[in-house]
């Protein structure tokens, strides 16, 4: 674990969530507002006010996140690529593009590439994922079932990412990603935007409930964005919420730059989390990351199989990545309860990014 408790008193100054956004969301197919599920139980068992979980297997027909993310960022680029205003529909700008012939190149390790591939199927554009050689078929399957070329390389996401910049730059693709790089930063920072919606529901649900706001959220970290959307979004409101970042042991590439004090690059291996594998923390994530992460946390994979378990009777059907928030609050609490303020009066938010996937139960591989 690495504490950090500077953070805590840090402010964001910059992004202000856009109204636009949440109304694009609101306008693709599909849309609802995804659950805030409570955990009575772990809140007594942790001795903690409220546990709340935001249930996300089921986003815009998708079971993940990401599309929150890559719709908003794809939907943007397409629409400057044509001189379109974000005003118009999704149906203006898609017959544009396809006018054009415009296609989509991105990488991905399962959630990413699908959400891009259906905003291309979407917009009756074509799209070429490229993924790491660790990918079962089934979730290649998937993506492909969107109507999108799945390129399998040679080796892991990192390499999947130079595989991706290089038939971009070949074929004048539009590369959409979720990680950035020196030269590469808006489209990423268009995919933290997006998240944003996420954020402002949870704020309005817990409203709802009659419940404070969060003191405490747990955002699963792979190559940053969603971490970052999360951190912007606490650490802007006063009093602002501790940010609990998780990540899985053999992946901790966040937690390795935090000890630096630098950006540093890892090398992963093998875990149920395939989402969060990451061997490097995006360049535009990382700043604010680096200054507003309270708590740097890493948890294995037995630990999340057997939170994930629990999850599941609880009616959260969710998969891995989506449970690791769980296991990392567990973990926290055991390890900084009192430096991280986790006590009787925290409401703290557990974001479950991905629905249920199947992966090999850890020891019977």
């Amino acid at each position: 674990m690495f504490y950090n408790p500077s953070a805590a008193a840090w402010k964001y100054q910059g992004y202000n969530a856009q109204p636009d956004v949440e109304s694009f969301h609101r306008s693709l197919p599909d849309y609802a507002i995804t659950p805030l599920v409570r955990l009575p139980e772990v809140a007594e068992e942790l001795g903690l006010g409220h546990v709340l979980l935001k249930d996300e297997s089921n986003r815009l027909g998708l079971p993940a996140f990401k599309i929150l993310g890559a719709s908003w960022a794809v939907f943007k680029t397409i629409a400057r690529a044509c001189n379109f205003p974000l005003t118009s529909t999704l149906a203006e700008v898609g017959a544009a593009a396809n006018k054009k012939g415009l296609h989509l190149v991105t990488c991905t390790e399962g959630n990413w590439g699908r959400a891009v591939s259906r905003m291309a199927k979407n917009m009756h554009i074509t799209a070429k994922i490229f993924v790491p050689d660790f990918m079962d078929d089934a979730t290649q399957r998937k993506i492909e079932g969107e109507g999108a070329s799945v390129i399998v390389v040679d080796g892991d996401y990192d390499y999947s990412i130079d595989c991706a910049r290089n038939e971009a730059e070949k074929t004048n693709g539009i590369l959409v990603m979720d990680v950035s790089w020196e030269g590469y930063e808006e489209i990423p920072e268009w995919v933290v935007e997006g998240y944003m919606t996420m954020l402002s529901e949870v704020d309005r649900q817990l409203q709802d409930f009659r419940i404070p706001e969060a003191t405490h959220a747990i955002p699963s970290v792979g190559a940053g964005s969603w971490a970052q959307a999360v951190v912007m979004h606490y650490k802007q409101k006063l009093p602002s919420a501790r940010v609990l970042a998780v990540e899985p042991t053999v992946a901790a590439s966040l937690k390795a730059s935090l000890e630096a004090d630098k950006l540093t690059t890892i090398k992963t291996s093998h875990t149920i989390m395939n989402g969060m594998n990451c061997g490097t923390i995006s360049s535009t994530a990382w700043p604010v990351l680096r200054e507003g992460t309270d708590a740097s946390v890493t948890v294995s994979d037995l630990e999340v199989h057997q939170d994930l378990l629990y999850l599941h009777k609880q009616g959260v059907l969710n998969g891995p990545c989506g449970a690791a928030p769980l296991s990392a609050l567990k973990r926290l609490c055991r390890e900084k309860k009192d430096e991280l303020r986790l006590n009787e009066q925290s409401v703290v938010v557990l974001y479950s990014t991905e629905g249920y996937r199947d992966y090999v139960v850890p020891g019977e591989a």
